[in-house]
């Protein structure tokens, strides 16, 4: 069953290509466009916060869809959708491109993580969450710096022409490989999906992810403008740059999915803690090309790590609607993606473009702050005494009533 999540992968590094293509592609896009920089990254926080508003309500509605039909169909629409951002004349048609790729994303990234669970079963979500997210780093690695390469060679609407090709292509790919079996478990109500938010702890695992990707995508949303404008790169070796800055996240990627497993809060808070280290010193070393490097290097591993750590973290909390929860998740996650490129335009146009390292690294220390409090919080649960078979008879027949025997 190694194929069908391999398959969930490849098509997972074209639908987070499209999401974070347009980081590498800001400065000449808005040119093009005519607007400023921090306007254009507008366009990341309309993409995200489409896919927190839509995520969850659409996962649960299409959470017992045949999964081929439903993973073929997100594809064709990511890649008519590139098709139109390779299109668009101005900035609003470019929203529009922007838009409705949005609302399938949560569902793909959603579904495609609980049919990798439901494969190799809960005890190695971690592990099979990872091999579906290695889409996420292959994205980073390949995807945004090809995309800023090609951009620098023949335009940046070439980028989004040569991404439609690849969504058509991996669409063609699930047709003709993908197991036409529907790979899920149980149908699951959509009420009972929908009881997964009363639960505080799973709520504050949310609120983690939400602050821990608002931290990140203060200063990532900006990063090729950083590596141009501070660092003094051309789009070439800005776009060689970002594609070491991903290269490194494979090696996130890989200690996150094994350690997930094994304390979901904990490794939250180790890889966010040094992500806000790497955040606290990037801006002032841009000119040491040696620093810089290690700077990102430390900043790309926790990234990718924190990808993957979010999503199983959230997921093993509502064991009972993995697929909601990690809708949720995609939500909270996207949520922060979104504020943080507002955070992120408003702090370069008010403090300067080298505030977004340490502004960013405030934001992971309210985050470690959230972590503490939720580990306290799952140790109260834990702790608390189990209910005995007993005293869920006397709940279920109190003293004075009669109840019928169970056996008949």
């Amino acid at each position: 069953m190694l194929l069908p999540i391999l398959l969930l992968s490849a098509a997972g590094f074209t639908v987070l290509t499209t999401e974070f293509l347009i980081i590498g592609l800001l400065p000449p896009m808005a040119r093009d466009l005519g607007v400023s920089v921090s306007q254009a990254g507008l366009l990341v926080s309309l993409f995200a916060f489409t896919v927190a508003a839509a995520g969850p309500f659409l996962t649960a509605l299409m959470a017992n869809i045949e999964r081929k039909r439903l993973f073929i169909g997100v594809l064709i629409v990511f890649g008519l959708s590139n098709v139109l951002a390779a299109l668009s004349p101005n900035i609003w048609v470019m929203a529009v491109a922007r838009f409705i790729p949005a609302l399938t994303l949560p569902v793909f990234w959603s579904l495609a993580s609980a049919t990798a669970v439901e494969i190799v079963g809960p005890a190695y979500a971690g592990r099979a969450i990872s091999t579906v997210a290695f889409g996420i780093v292959a994205a980073t690695v390949f995807g945004i710096p090809i995309g800023v390469l090609i951009s620098d060679a023949f335009g940046w609407r070439a980028a989004f022409w040569v991404l439609a090709a690849v969504a058509f292509a991996k669409a063609l790919l699930l047709f003709v490989y993908f197991p036409q079996k529907r790979i899920v478990g149980e149908t699951i109500r959509f009420a009972t999906q929908l009881r997964v938010v009363r639960d505080p702890i799973v709520v504050g695992n949310v609120v983690l992810s939400l602050l821990i990707f608002t931290g990140m995508f203060t200063a990532y949303t900006y990063l090729a403008d950083m590596l141009e404008r501070l660092a003094g790169f051309d789009g070439k070796i800005v776009g060689w740059s970002m594609m070491a800055f991903g290269a490194i996240g494979i090696l996130g990627n890989w200690i996150g999915g094994r350690m997930v497993d094994k304390n979901p809060l904990g490794t939250t808070t180790l890889f966010a803690a040094l992500m806000a280290l790497g955040l606290s010193f990037v801006t002032s070393v841009m000119h040491n090309h040696p620093l810089l490097a290690l700077t990102l290097g430390l900043w790309g591993i926790s990234q990718a790590a924190l990808f993957i750590v979010c999503h199983v973290r959230v997921m093993k909390s509502a064991p009972q609607a993995p697929a909601f929860a990690a809708s949720l998740n995609i939500s909270g996650a996207n949520i922060g993606i979104g504020l943080g490129a507002v955070v992120g335009g408003a702090i370069i146009d008010r403090l300067g473009l080298a505030a977004l390292g340490w502004s960013s690294a405030l934001i992971l220390a309210a985050a470690l702050v959230v972590a503490i409090v939720l580990m306290a919080a799952s140790r109260r649960a834990t702790a608390r005494p189990a209910a005995t078979p007993d005293a869920i008879a006397a709940d279920a027949c109190p003293a004075g009533t009669a109840c019928a025997d169970s056996r008949g």
